[in-house]
């Protein structure tokens, strides 16, 4: 069977890049029976392509990990171009990592769609700015729908909101995990990068960690505004909030500019630490020296950013509104995203109790083992076998 996948997310450095490239290439290293060809729009970025996989590549005037940006659209020429490759009589499958890039297809191929989660239908003011965005996310996303065989979802938590918002049958929407990268892993005796060092960090000091985007929907005014609580007590004079991820080129709806501004308006300068991005192995260290990670977003599909911190033996505070409390069990402590006094109380009962730390961190570990990209592999092989049997 020859499987098309449309990789025009591959050069995406966020949470869908990351998705498709770890989960393609244990899908590909696992599964000797069948074919597999990825579809790309650009030729950046493509280095890591499994070397087992084809790769036929579309012109573009902008690639999808570019163009399909918060406050735009792909053309219809690329688009097009996209489609007509995908739709080749080649192929007796498709598979779309993201409902993001997709593309509407002529093709009596099978089709499986990933949704990662409903937090554009949920909270679609605070990720698309704009009346057109909204309206061509949602016909995409409807267009999708429509074509898939399939639905492909990341949790459990995530099946049930898509199975009630699209008012779907079960049967349609199968769960395929994530894990982290081998990458996150816990280290012996780190030490920062020159880097970290510059922007002001040192291990003796107690760190909050925040990894990921600066959307509205992340809640982090909330955040600083309970670390400015926390700031304020002397015998957290040590403690530094730093606040991991893209803030000058990010494509995603960002709220970065008004972070900044309450930063500067708390009197937290100095406090609160912007790294920008990072790469891999400087996260890794980051997560492995901080004494929590953060994440109190209104809504997460999955929250790999935890689950990486978790592979690195760093305890989390996590929303509610996610897989995370079924995911990471005792290696978290979970808050309602509205409740700020939740969330600066789990802070604070983590940052004074090296001994919680301790007890979180082994548990932590523990559940992220649980997690591999093979075992995600597996299931999606098992969703293919499925679609393909109907």
């Amino acid at each position: 069977m020859h499987i098309g996948v449309d990789a025009a997310i591959w050069q995406n450095k966020r949470g869908y890049g990351r998705h498709a490239r770890a989960l393609l290439a244990a899908l590909v290293g696992l599964d000797r029976a069948n074919r597999y060809t990825l579809v790309a729009d650009s030729p950046q970025g493509l280095d890591d392509v499994p070397s087992q996989a084809g790769l036929r590549l579309v012109n573009a005037d902008a690639p999808a990990a570019v163009a399909a940006a918060a406050n735009g659209h792909r053309s219809l020429r690329d688009m097009w171009h996209m489609s007509r490759a995908l739709s080749a009589p080649e192929f007796d499958l498709l598979l779309f990592p993201t409902v993001y890039s997709y593309v509407p297809v002529i093709s009596p191929a099978r089709k499986l769609v990933i949704i990662h989660d409903v937090i554009a239908e949920k909270f679609a003011r605070l990720t698309l700015p704009t009346p057109t965005a909204r309206l061509f996310w949602k016909a995409k996303v409807a267009l999708g729908r429509r074509q898939a065989d399939a639905i492909i979802t990341v949790s459990d938590y995530s099946r049930r909101h898509i199975i009630e918002h699209f008012n779907l049958p079960p049967e349609r929407v199968h769960v395929v995990g994530e894990a982290s990268d081998p990458v996150f892993r816990r280290l012996n005796r780190p030490s920062l990068s020159p880097r970290l060092r510059s922007l002001g960090l040192r291990t003796d000091h107690r760190m909050v960690a925040y990894v990921g985007g600066f959307g509205p929907h992340k809640n982090l005014t909330t955040l600083v505004n309970a670390f400015a609580r926390l700031a304020a007590d002397p015998a957290l004079a040590d403690v530094r909030l730093v606040m991991v991820g893209e803030n000058k080129k990010e494509i995603y709806l960002s709220d970065f500019q008004t972070i900044q501004r309450q930063v500067d308006r708390l009197g937290l300068a100095g406090r609160v630490i912007f790294t920008g991005f990072l790469s891999d192995e400087e996260l890794v260290i980051l997560l492995n020296c901080a004494a929590v990670l953060a994440l109190p977003s209104l809504m997460e599909g999955f929250g790999l950013p935890a689950v990486e911190a978790a592979a690195c033996g760093c305890p989390v505070v996590a929303t509610t509104a996610s897989p995370l409390p079924d995911l990471l069990g005792d290696g978290g402590l979970y808050i309602d995203p509205y409740r700020q006094d939740e969330l600066e109380d789990a802070l604070r009962r983590v940052l004074t109790s090296p001994a919680r730390q301790q007890q979180m961190s082994r548990a932590a570990l523990t559940a992220a083992q649980q997690l591999t990209w093979e075992a995600a592999a597996r299931q999606l092989l098992q969703v293919i076998q499925t679609v393909m049997e109907q």
